[in-house]
Parts: C-alpha cells; sequence; structure tokens
C-alpha cells in the first residue's frame, strides 16, 4: 500500500482585506463630521481553512465567483501572506493566476521571459537556452518584441503559460487561464498539463468548466463564503457545487 505525502498542507488559515464600508463627500465632510464614517472593515476573505494535498494528486477548488478560490491559490503562491494558521508547501511552485499577474507591463515579452527565468532560479546559460523554446510555444511571433501593455488578454495568458511550463514544476497552480485565448492554444496548453501531470506534478486547479475538472483531476474542495465547506471525489463536490445555484 502506498503511503500518502503531503505536498500542501493548510492549517487554521484566516485571510481578510480592510474594505471601506461607506465613503465621504469631501474631506471637509470627513473632518467636519470624523464620527460619522467607518473608512475600513475587517472583511474574512478566507475563515479557518484546513486541506492537504498529496503530492502527485490533481486537485480542483470549485465555488462560486467571490467565495475566495483565488484569494487561496494566491496564498498558495506566495503573493498573499495569511493574517492567522500556517501554510505549508513541500516543493517550489509555478502559478499561473490571472492574467498579467507576475508580468511587468512596462516590459517586452522577451524581457518580461528573462526576468521570470531569473526569479525562478534559472542562470544565464539556462535562460539562453531556454529561450527559443518558450517563444515557440507562446507563439506570439514578433510580438514577442511588444510592450506587455500593449498585448491582449489571450497573448498575456500565452506568454504566462509559456514561461510558467518551460521547466517541470513540481507544484502548478492553475487559475481559469486555460480558458483564454484560441481553442488550438487551449488545446495545446490542456496537453502539455496532461504531460506535466504524468511527470508527476501537484496540480491545484480553479475552473468553471466541469469537464476539464473531471478529466483532469480526482480529488477536489467545495470553497463556499471563504470556507472550505466539503472535501471529496469531484463527482460528489460537483453535485455539491451545483446545489448551491438551485435557490
Amino acid at each position: 500500500m502506498n503511503s500518502v505525502e503531503p505536498m500542501i498542507r493548510l492549517t487554521n488559515v484566516d485571510i481578510c482585506f480592510y474594505v471601506q464600508e461607506n465613503g465621504f463627500v469631501s474631506m471637509k465632510d470627513f473632518l467636519l463630521h470624523p464620527g460619522k464614517y467607518k473608512l475600513l472593515q475587517k472583511s474574512f476573505v478566507l475563515k479557518d481553512v484546513n486541506l492537504q494535498i498529496n503530492k502527485g494528486e490533481s486537485f480542483a477548488l470549485l465555488g462560486k465567483n467571490g467565495s475566495g478560490k483565488s484569494t487561496l491559490l494566491r496564498a498558495l503562491s506566495g503573493i498573499i501572506t495569511p493574517d492567522k494558521g500556517t501554510i505549508e508547501l513541500f516543493g517550489a511552485v509555478a502559478p499561473l493566476l490571472g492574467l498579467g499577474v507576475g508580468l511587468e507591463h512596462e516590459l517586452t515579452g522577451i524581457e518580461n521571459i528573462k526576468l521570470s527565468c531569473a526569479l525562478m532560479g534559472m542562470t544565464k546559460a539556462e535562460i539562453k537556452l531556454r529561450l527559443p523554446e518558450i517563444i515557440s510555444f507562446s507563439e506570439l511571433g514578433e510580438a514577442i518584441n511588444w510592450q506587455v501593455k500593449r498585448y491582449s488578454t489571450g497573448m498575456m495568458s500565452r506568454l504566462s503559460f509559456s514561461i510558467a511550463i518551460i521547466k517541470q514544476p513540481e507544484i502548478l497552480l492553475i487559475d481559469e487561464v486555460l480558458s483564454v485565448g484560441d481553442l488550438g492554444f487551449q488545446q495545446k496548453c490542456m496537453k502539455k498539463v496532461m504531460e506535466i501531470k504524468n511527470n508527476g506534478a501537484t496540480i491545484i486547479f480553479v475552473s468553471h468548466n466541469f469537464e476539464e475538472v473531471s478529466n483532469m483531476c480526482t480529488r477536489a474542495a467545495l470553497v463556499n463564503d471563504g470556507t472550505v465547506e466539503f472535501v471529496g471525489s469531484v463527482k460528489e463536490v460537483g453535485e455539491r457545487y451545483n446545489h448551491l445555484f438551485d435557490n
């Protein structure tokens, strides 16, 4: 019997944002009526999250928009620090999050590749060796020399994906980005993700396309209103997810 080896472990994780409950018309109004306005209110985005994802597992996060799925992925990638609890990662993370996340919009595509690869710990020699492969996979052509701020959403997705998968990742985080771009590139990306999965990577996948989730993942969590309500098979979680829309 194979032993279970954890790759990701979250223990009692809370993440809060501070939001402005109501605004004021002018600074004069605020100064004359200081007790009238509550500028910042603490709002929980994730509450007491406990979750373990095992080595080599493809795991889905399902939930409505605004439930906390993307915030959870950002916490796993290190973009957000929990207000409470611990996040343990037992491998290097390659995040594929929202469009443009991690890209410097004032830099060109090729400059972003070099910068991102350097941040991933690659040497100049490795970057030089990998550069043609990344450019070829992205299919951006001459646009690789444009500033990223001139890219369409599909072009940003191509660049982000091509950088993230250039080395076999230990942990791959995917947040909806495979649904952007033309059909041919979507299929190419999915084929590459399945290759990464078959090579032993741990994948955390957020998508509203249940067919994609079913094809890739065997286990899932239902995230609802900032809490992990249920963890089980993709089928079980999918049924509970569908019930959220019954009313």
